[in-house]
């Protein structure tokens, strides 16, 4: 089963890998980079997601998301616990 199709569900054209991994980039300072972080930080999963984007990105970007709630509390603790190699 392609993971991607969880975070994409809507949009099919992401789902493929190659294409995905090009368009982030491509794309890593502008909106679209965000809108794709966005999509995994809310649908994707955890694993799937640090595929695409490191702890560090994630904690730079964060503020600028406007997350759910469940979303930006989960993603916050998780940077909390392993993100402690980004301040060594």
């Amino acid at each position: 089963m392609n993971y991607l199709n969880a975070v994409f569900w809507d949009y099919p054209e992401f789902t493929d890998l190659q294409k995905l991994k090009k368009l982030i980039a491509e794309n890593k300072n502008n909106s679209i980079y965000l809108w794709v972080l966005k999509r995994f930080l809310e649908y994707g999963r955890v694993i799937d997601t640090l595929n695409f984007f490191s702890l560090e990105e994630i904690a730079v970007n964060l503020q600028k998301l406007r997350l759910s709630k469940y979303a930006a509390k989960k993603w916050r603790r998780m940077i909390e616990v392993y993100g402690t190699s980004l301040r060594e």
